[in-house]
This record gives C-alpha cells, sequence and structure tokens, in this order.
C-alpha cells in the first residue's frame, strides 16, 4: 500500500472517502455541486495554504526548478522566498554574498515566469548560524509572517537546503514552533526504516551547509518536521531525453532552466566528472508535498512515509532515538510520476499566458 491508506493505518486517521458516490454526497450537503458546473477548472482554484520557501537558488539547479514549480501552482500561496547561502567557498558560488545572489536567481525566475504577482524575495544570512544565533531581516520576516492573526491557512515553511533562517526566527520568537510546518530536503538516512541496505558515513550536502542550524531544529525546537531525506530525495531522477521534451514548450523559462543543468555538466566534466543522462530534481518534492497534496482530506497522500519521534542528531549528522520526543514525518518515496508531469504540464501553461 502507497500513501494515504498505509499512513492512516499507521496513525489512526479515519479511512479514505470511498467512491464517487460518497464525494456527491458530500458536495451536494454543502451546497456546492451545482455551484461547481460550468466553473472554469484553472480559475476555480485558490490557495489553501500559505508557504514560505527557502533555498539555496545560486547553487545546484534543482532548486530552480522547484520555485519555477511552486510559482506556477494556484493551490499555494507564496508569503516569502528567501535566497540561502551555500558552504563557504561552495564550488557552486564561491564569492561572497551567496544569499544575495541566490535572491537574484530567484527574481530572475519570477522574471521568466511571468507571474502576475511576485511574492516577496528577501536574502537571508551570507554564513551560517554562529553560537549567538543573531537574527537577520529574513528570520524577522519569517517571525512576522508565521505570527499573522488575520488568516487562517496552515503555513508550511519548505526549505531545499540549509536552515539558517529558520532557526534564527524560532531562536528569535519560540512561538512560531507551533504555526508552521517544516518541509525539509536534507538529512542522513534512517537506518532503521531501510533493514539490511548498507550504512553511508559520508555527510549529507544540506546538512553540512549549517549542521548547527539542523541540530538547533531537531534537538531544541518544537517545530514538526516532514523530512525528505538523501535517500529519498535521490530518487527524483529524470533523463535529459525528458527535460528536453518537458521543457520545449515552456519558452524562455524552459530554455533557461535546461541550460542550467547543461552548465552543471559541463562544470563536472571539467572536473574530470561524467554525470551521464540523468539528473536528480532533489527540490521538487517540496513542491510535491505542499501544492500536490491530496483533493479530499488534503495530505501527501501519494508519497510514502512513516511517523517517528524526532530523534537527536549528532554534530555528523547521524541519529539517536528519543522516544518520547514530538512526532515528525520521514518520507521514505516521493511519486514522481505527478511531481514531473504537473511541473512540464505547469510551466507550458505558464509559457502560453495562462494567469497565475
Amino acid at each position: 500500500m502507497r500513501g494515504g491508506m498505509k499512513n492512516r493505518m499507521m496513525t489512526g486517521q479515519s479511512a479514505p472517502w470511498r467512491g464517487g458516490v460518497a464525494r456527491r454526497g458530500v458536495l451536494a450537503g454543502l451546497g456546492m455541486a451545482a455551484a461547481l458546473v460550468g466553473t472554469p477548472g484553472w480559475a476555480a482554484i485558490t490557495p489553501r495554504q500559505r508557504i514560505i520557501i527557502d533555498n539555496d537558488y545560486g547553487g545546484d539547479p534543482d532548486g530552480l526548478f522547484q520555485l519555477a514549480h511552486h510559482l506556477a501552482s494556484p493551490s499555494v500561496e507564496i508569503a516569502l522566498i528567501v535566497g540561502s547561502h551555500l558552504h563557504d567557498k561552495d564550488p557552486f558560488d564561491p564569492a561572497p554574498g551567496q544569499a544575495d545572489r541566490a535572491a537574484e536567481r530567484a527574481r530572475q525566475i519570477a522574471t521568466l515566469a511571468g507571474v502576475a504577482r511576485v511574492p516577496a524575495i528577501i536574502a537571508g544570512g551570507n554564513v551560517a548560524l554562529d553560537a549567538a544565533m543573531r537574527p537577520t531581516p529574513a528570520s524577522a520576516r519569517i517571525v512576522a509572517e508565521a505570527m499573522r492573526e488575520d488568516t487562517k491557512q496552515p503555513l508550511f515553511y519548505v526549505a531545499g537546503a540549509s536552515l539558517t533562517e529558520l532557526a534564527a526566527a524560532h531562536r528569535l520568537e519560540p512561538r512560531i514552533g507551533k504555526r508552521l510546518k517544516l518541509v525539509w530536503i536534507g538529512g542522513m538516512e534512517h537506518d532503521d526504516l531501510w533493514p539490511g541496505r548498507p550504512t553511508r558515513h559520508d555527510p549529507e550536502y544540506n546538512l553540512t551547509i549549517d549542521a548547527a542550524a539542523a541540530r538547533y531544529i531537531f534537538n531544541e525546537s518544537d517545530i514538526e518536521i516532514w523530512q525528505v531525506p538523501r535517500d529519498a530525495y535521490r530518487q527524483m531522477l529524470i533523463s535529459h531525453a525528458e527535460l528536453e521534451q518537458g521543457l520545449a514548450p515552456a519558452g524562455r523559462l524552459g530554455a533557461y532552466l535546461l541550460e542550467q543543468v547543461d552548465r552543471v555538466g559541463t562544470m563536472a566534466g571539467k572536473a574530470g566528472l561524467n554525470i551521464g543522462e540523468t539528473y536528480i530534481l532533489g527540490d521538487s518534492p517540496l513542491v510535491t508535498l505542499t501544492a500536490l497534496q491530496s483533493s479530499f482530506e488534503a495530505d501527501s497522500s501519494s508519497s510514502d512515509y512513516v511517523i517517528k519521534p524526532t530523534p537527536l542528531m549528532d554534530e555528523k549528522g547521524f541519529y539517536t532515538p528519543r522516544p518520547q520526543a514530538r512526532p515528525m514525518r520521514v518520507y521514505k518515496t516521493i511519486d514522481t510520476r505527478l511531481t514531473f508531469a504537473d511541473m512540464f504540464a505547469k510551466l507550458a501553461h505558464l509559457a502560453a499566458g495562462a494567469p497565475r
């Protein structure tokens, strides 16, 4: 069993809706059936959740795909986009000021996407947290959004790189921990979920951008975590042939995204690495788990996860069980078919001039 039914059995949630008759009955009971007849499908979609996006857009281009996909998704309201830093002297962007350039790349994607309303875009801190976890302008904006009282829409913090800004925001105002959920692409594998598989001991990339921030979120905060660890996000493989075909109808934005993947291939080749004919769009689950939740009983029902107590994270990123800790989700698989088919359709939709 995948996704919804399996996860509800584990968590004691109610059984999913059964069949079209039940759905029609619910709609009729709410007086909605007649209202939906003849309503244009795209125009009828409105946001049902808010998101804050935090990613290292100056690094691996998988984040650019994620951002373009989120910008094209009408079921989410993007409250804020944070451009975040990489490792010091990271090969993708070795110069100081990485977060500033990440924010600029995010603005470029928004321009190419041609969205009607560009969300607020701000640079995070250009370095990892120090011991004091000093707040930044970005962390202050995160707190302000989380503490809003004028909306009932749930808030997700979707992060495809470090957790620097979220940790600083929680330290600044701990009450935000109960007011948002974190969806994080990063962290080591959970070996207990895959018994018999060889253990990896090499550090995970996003974790090491700011290991102190990740440890703070796991060990000291009260934030609910939906984690997509390395073994799960590495399943987001797509072939170059699929990218060429899927991005062809996406106009200037599609050409730009394909160019960024090819640029990485060229960079890798100069370093003596042949990356083959596939690429990992590892940040795309941020879209799957938020914008592409199921219709009835909204949840990430087509992706498989387990719920476990949030473990302690040590300095190397390994986990120590903590049975009484707050529950977290650890995703084992992501619905790649839904993710990539939806991405290509929406980017073509944008290029055709459809409103978003």
